[in-house]
Formats: structure tokens, C-alpha cells, sequence
């Protein structure tokens, strides 16, 4: 059976972090955290990640907060001050595996809006044979939906695909599905995981 690896993107191999651009808005560190936790939230990003448009998104959070307005519609429009770059050395496991010829594919939660940002800025993800965007789908991870719309769509055996995320959730969702699952910590640990699970 051929083995195949699934990477996550977000945390894995490109380093994003909201407070990128938050450092430049706010003075204070304890205002923007709070900012983050109580208004920008990793949950309100997520309906984003589950297909939900930013503009209403945006809507609804400006509706509650109208003292935020700037800061809110910041976190769509100046999306790409959240990326910090590439995870250099994870990107290096990924070329090595390339170079190996061994299947790539990639299944992020992500909105639809700012992936095409994201494609455009980095060229690795070019080398992914398919890449499966939760908001293009309407379906997020650890939801077992996504893994079968992968599997269905690249005709892949789950049971001979390893999956790399940084959430523990999303491994252990890859996991009761029957997948191999590798919860990233570091690039190093990563391809030792991958060495295991390939050989």
C-alpha cells in the first residue's frame, strides 16, 4: 500500500499569528490580549474557517463593538501583517518527502478569503498533489466529514495516510478514523514521526 502524508498548514508550516499585526494597533500587550480573547476570538475566526464570510463576520462583531470598528475590519484587511513566514525547517522535511516522491496533500482550517493570500506568498504549496480548504468546503476539522471529503476527493486509504496537525483534537480526530496521526511539535520530531511511519 502507498503511504501518503497529510500536513496541516497553520502552525505546521506557516507561522501565523494574529498578534503580528495586533503589536502594531494596540500600545498596551494587556490591551490586545484582551482585545483577542474577548472580541477577535479564536472562535468567531473559526466560523470564518467554516466558510462563514468575513464581511458578516466583521458585521456583527462591529454591531456589538463599535468602539473596535478599525481593529475588527483590520483582521481582514490586513491579514497578510498576520503571517510571520514559512516554518523554514518543517518547509525542508516537506521538500525532503518531495524529493522522495512520496504523496502530499494538505487539509487546513482556513477561510476561503485568505488562502488565495496565502498561496500567493508561498511557493511550497504548489507541491501539495491536493489541498483541501475547510471554508471553500463548509466543513472544519476535527469534523470526521472533512477526512472523508479528502479521501473521497483525492481517492486516498485513509488507513495508509499519516496526518501531521499541531492541534491534538484534529490528531486525534485523524486517529479514530484510522489514519496514522503525528501531533507536531517541532521539525526535527516531525521527521523522525515521518521516518517511523514511512519505513
Amino acid at each position: 500500500m502507498e503511504k501518503t502524508i497529510i500536513f496541516d498548514l497553520g502552525g505546521v508550516l506557516i507561522d501565523w499569528n494574529p498578534r503580528y499585526l495586533y503589536r502594531k494597533l494596540f500600545d498596551q500587550e494587556s490591551d490586545m490580549e484582551d482585545f483577542l480573547s474577548r472580541i477577535c476570538t479564536t472562535d468567531w475566526n473559526e466560523q470564518q474557517d467554516a466558510g462563514r464570510p468575513f464581511a458578516e463576520g466583521m458585521a456583527l462583531l462591529s454591531e456589538k463593538h463599535p468602539a473596535f470598528r478599525e481593529h475588527i475590519e483590520a483582521y481582514f484587511g490586513r491579514w497578510t501583517e498576520m503571517l510571520g513566514g514559512a516554518l523554514e525547517e518543517t518547509v525542508e522535511v516537506l521538500a525532503d518527502l518531495k524529493q522522495r516522491k512520496v504523496p502530499l496533500f494538505a487539509l487546513t482550517n482556513f477561510s476561503a478569503e485568505t488562502f488565495p493570500m496565502a498561496r500567493e506568498r508561498f511557493e511550497f504549496l504548489s507541491w501539495f498533489e491536493g489541498i483541501l480548504v475547510s471554508g471553500e468546503e463548509g466543513l472544519k476539522k476535527p469534523d470526521h466529514k472533512i477526512f472523508h471529503l479528502l479521501a473521497e476527493r483525492y481517492d486516498l486509504n485513509l488507513e495508509g495516510a499519516a496526518f501531521i496537525d499541531d492541534t491534538p483534537k484534529n490528531v486525534k480526530a485523524a486517529q479514530e478514523l484510522g489514519l496514522h496521526g503525528i501531533h507536531f511539535t517541532t521539525a526535527s520530531n516531525l521527521k523522525q514521526d515521518i521516518d517511523r511511519f514511512l519505513a
